[in-house]
């Protein structure tokens, strides 16, 4: 059988217009890192800050109280919501519904609106609600 040399040999990104279920699709394979990677060192150092001492406590309370601290955590409590969001998604995917493509736009894009508002939600209560 001959091939077409004009057409690429298996769909290439620049082929697929870019929508919000690639965008999801993406975002949970990095918020999946990002929890794992990050995550860990974070639970590491509370852990070893807890079992060492009020001093390495200080030192883990400072870092976490200052504001990249905050934009770490703020980011890993996103990355949270947008990987168990997505995972939800696929798991409704998995049975299979929403396979339409504007049922799996809208699902995309509720997963983002939807751990944006949770984070929101969250971090807000805890500056302003609890934290006060």
């Amino acid at each position: 059988m001959a091939r077409n040399t004009a057409r690429p040999l298996s769909p290439h990104l620049t082929i697929w217009r870019w929508g919000p279920h690639m965008l999801v699709s993406i975002l949970h394979r990095a918020t999946g890192v990002a929890l794992s990677i990050g995550g860990l060192i974070l639970l590491t150092w509370w852990l070893l800050a807890l079992a060492t001492g009020s001093d390495a406590y200080g030192t883990f309370a400072f870092a976490a109280a200052h504001p990249v601290g905050k934009l770490v955590l703020i980011g890993l409590t996103w990355s949270f919501f947008q990987h168990t969001l997505s995972g939800i998604r696929h798991l409704i995917m998995d049975t299979g519904a929403g396979f339409e493509l504007g049922v799996n736009k809208a699902m995309a894009m509720a997963t983002l609106v939807v751990s944006a508002l949770m984070t929101v939600a969250l971090w807000g209560y805890l500056l302003l609600g609890a934290g006060a």
